[in-house]
């Protein structure tokens, strides 16, 4: 059971330094947004410093094998995200263990893929996709450049009975490229980087992978209501510490995440970054990423996807 465990040192007076919030990704995009918006209102909601430290690599497990090897003082914060849930079925071997190396704080915002296609496709909805691919099963060429977006994609086609043509890029930029150039006819893309591109006519984004119409595209339907009941992916990031966090500690920095995730401030920053605010309990996050273990655990296997 994934719960704040007790800790001998005292905790009345923390913080009485700088706390380092370790995000797993280099700085820009949402990862690094997420961070430096929250780390700056936690900051002066705790009256310390919060020191930004990115941590790219190995796959976006760097951050969390950093920090679940951390003294459980409160100094130590890290970001999780979608990525290191679908990490606990996708690798064999894992330098951490995402329910029992952490204690969760805060499930802080949440990000939507755009199911998003080149106009050139001729296609405007998430049905008129599914029709088109079914005529041409594997013709089409679908990109994507990280664990989530392919997974994203791979519970998508499942979930509708297509298939299309995979192709792996290196990042979320040469994945746009591809799609502005014709390379490839279909990616789960951020909305917040895609919008632009929208905007000028390059590009058409058929629905949102959240569950709910995003703040930042309301305009845009979701996959569910497009005719797919049932499905979600996105990006996320919770607030999290190694186990062994003093329970009060634990309890404070849950609350001011709270706090902080419902200040009109930080929610038009967020929404404006292509975030969607939420701040929720500890408890509501160890109950969202123990979901969404489950979902993409079976979504790999159901695959036959591994990695070393």
């Amino acid at each position: 059971m994934w719960q704040p465990t007790a800790h001998a040192a005292q905790a009345t007076d923390y913080p009485t330094k700088p706390v380092r919030l370790i995000v797993p990704n280099a700085p820009g995009g949402a990862a690094d947004s997420t961070g430096r918006i929250f780390g700056l209102a936690l900051s002066q909601s705790l009256g310390k410093q919060i020191l930004i430290d990115n941590r790219a690599g190995a796959g976006g497990n760097l951050a969390p094998e950093i920090a679940a090897k951390a003294t459980p003082d409160g100094y130590t914060l890290t970001l999780i995200n979608a990525a290191h849930a679908i990490s606990m079925s996708l690798y064999k071997k894992l330098g951490y263990d995402l329910v029992k190396d952490f204690v969760p704080m805060s499930h802080l915002v949440t990000s939507p893929y755009g199911i998003t296609v080149n106009p050139s496709l001729g296609v405007k909805t998430i049905s008129e996709l599914v029709a088109l691919a079914k005529t041409k099963p594997g013709a089409l060429h679908y990109g994507s450049s990280a664990n989530g977006t392919f997974l994203g994609g791979a519970l998508l086609f499942e979930m509708t009975g297509i298939k299309l043509n995979y192709i792996a890029y290196k990042g979320g930029a040469p994945t746009l490229i591809a799609l502005l150039s014709n390379e490839i006819a279909v990616a789960l893309t951020s909305v917040s980087a895609t919008l632009v591109h929208v905007r000028a006519g390059k590009l058409r984004v058929l629905a949102v992978s959240t569950a709910k119409r995003s703040p930042s595209a309301p305009d845009i339907p979701t996959v569910a209501e497009s005719g797919v009941p049932g499905y979600e992916a996105s990006s996320w990031y919770g607030l999290v510490g190694p186990l062994g966090v003093p329970r009060d500690i634990v309890a404070r920095l849950s609350a001011e995440s709270i706090k902080i995730m419902h200040q009109p401030e930080t929610r038009e920053r967020m929404i404006g970054a292509g975030l969607d605010p939420l701040g929720t309990s500890a408890e509501e996050l160890a109950a969202y990423v123990r979901s969404e273990i489950d979902k993409w655990g079976k979504v790999i296997r159901s695959t036959g996807i591994k990695l070393e």
